[in-house]
């Protein structure tokens, strides 16, 4: 018979091991009422969650696939425009589109046997805020995205509006609709550049030959008589502003983002002469309207200089005028006289340089910080020397009249124009060179609005 367990032990330890045993029943006893507590405020919690927190989503359809967002360094594009940073162009991708629409150059090609050549028209008489109106017909979506370029071609008896977006895009819209057998309300969309395009020029003399540029250094002819996109220079810097020689339409002048105007000479195919003219990227390049061997341009270095290309050597000390300004200058043009020259810069200014030398200024007021996303303001003249145009944060345009006196310039914002159907901020503007009245402004948003007479 076997002994029992404590045979053996003494009292002591007989007592000790009584004690053990009674301490685990204890302990087992407070784990098993531990464990159904827990249990009972888990099985509390879910259900105070199942009524009181978020529903429970219910079985749906499969959505489709989500688009995932790709930054442009990754996109191998170039970044948003700014004025006072340039952007890093990367390996761009082929074009895509440069063949031209048949039916858009013969009709353009009709209205170019028209075309006189010669400068803009003039009209002293015209009151802009007064006779100006925006319909809705006038309203169009030209180019994805934000337009940097716009161009309304010299055509005598037509109007038709180019654009250039910030992808590289050229939209050209006929706005008289003589061709409707392609293009979604006369809008054809074209992809000629590889980055944003920030000018579109064309000469009175050859209106079928449209060039741009754009930040991939590249110069692009649209030839509406070969129905193509044709890119005549390639360089490996981003090009800017672009310009054309008011006795020449074959020679281009462009800035770059160093500050270097070149001079692009088709005939020859190649850049025959370069000018170190600022300290960082040139804005814009006018003409003056009479005297053929004078222009100006506006520079993120915080000036605008005035050149005569007979005295124009390499280096930028060989200008006729510096106009200091405590900002970036975002344009600088001539007026359709030439006695003065309007600048637009980020200090939130718009100057009125005169005189026989341009010594005299007036400066107007004007808030220009468009921030990130919108194209910069350019001030424009008119059809006179008494009205610019520009647009301000209101989706509006401001008209500021400038008068002359004896004692000097004066300026006031004469009008503004608004319209119910002008639904984003116009930021580049281009006049009608022979149909006084007709201001096309550009938005960041793709559309372009067409301001005519009532």
């Amino acid at each position: 018979m076997a002994s029992p367990p404590d045979a053996g032990l003494t009292e002591y330890e007989r007592l000790r091991a009584e004690n053990i045993r009674r301490n685990d029943v204890i302990l087992a006893s407070l784990r098993r009422k531990a464990d159904e507590l827990s249990a009972a405020i888990k099985s509390s919690s879910s259900a105070k969650r199942g009524r009181f927190g978020q529903p429970r989503k219910k079985p749906t359809a499969p959505s489709p696939p989500t688009v995932l967002r790709r930054s442009l360094r990754l996109s191998q594009l170039p970044p948003s425009h700014s004025p006072d940073a340039e952007p890093t162009p990367g390996p761009p991708p082929k074009p895509r589109s440069t063949t031209f629409s048949s039916s858009l150059a013969s009709s353009i090609l009709d209205a170019v046997s028209l075309s006189p050549g010669a400068a803009m028209v003039r009209a002293t008489d015209f009151d802009a805020g007064k006779e100006l109106v925006l319909t809705p017909a006038n309203v169009r979506k030209v180019v994805p995205d934000r337009i940097l370029g716009v161009r309304v071609l010299p055509l005598v008896d037509r109007t038709v509006v180019v654009a250039g977006n910030k992808l590289g895009n050229i939209g050209f819209w006929d706005v008289d609709g003589v061709v409707e057998d392609e293009g979604a309300d006369g809008v054809f969309e074209y992809l000629p550049h590889r980055g944003p395009v920030p000018a579109i020029v064309a000469h009175p003399s050859l209106p079928h030959k449209i060039y741009s540029c754009s930040y991939e250094g590249e110069i692009c002819l649209m030839d509406l008589e070969k129905e193509n996109f044709h890119m005549i220079h390639l360089c490996d810097y981003p090009v800017y502003s672009l310009c054309q020689a008011p006795d020449n339409a074959s020679c281009l002048y462009f800035g770059d983002g160093n500050g270097e105007l070149k001079l692009f000479d088709e005939r020859m195919g190649k850049v025959s002469a370069t000018w170190d003219s600022h300290d960082n990227t040139i804005n814009s390049i006018d003409f003056h309207p009479e005297k053929k061997t004078m222009l100006a341009t506006s520079s993120t270095d915080r000036t605008s200089r005035i050149w005569d290309l007979r005295r124009l050597k390499k280096k930028k000390e060989d200008c006729l005028k510096v106009l200091k300004h405590s900002r970036s200058v975002q344009s600088a043009y001539f007026s359709p006289s030439g006695r003065m020259l309007a600048t637009t810069s980020l200090e939130d200014t718009v100057r009125v340089f005169h005189g026989d030398d341009f010594d005299s200024s007036h400066i107007i007021k004007h808030n220009n910080q468009t921030g990130r996303w919108l194209s910069t303001f350019k001030a424009i003249w008119g059809w006179n020397d008494a009205d610019l145009f520009i647009g301000n944060m209101r989706r509006a345009i401001d008209i500021i009249s400038v008068g002359s006196s004896d004692s000097g310039l004066s300026s006031s914002n004469s009008a503004c124009l608004e319209s119910e159907h002008m639904t984003a901020i116009p930021c580049r503007f281009s006049a009608h060179p022979y149909k006084v009245g007709h201001l096309a402004c550009a938005s960041s948003g793709g559309k372009v609005f067409l301001w005519t007479r009532a």
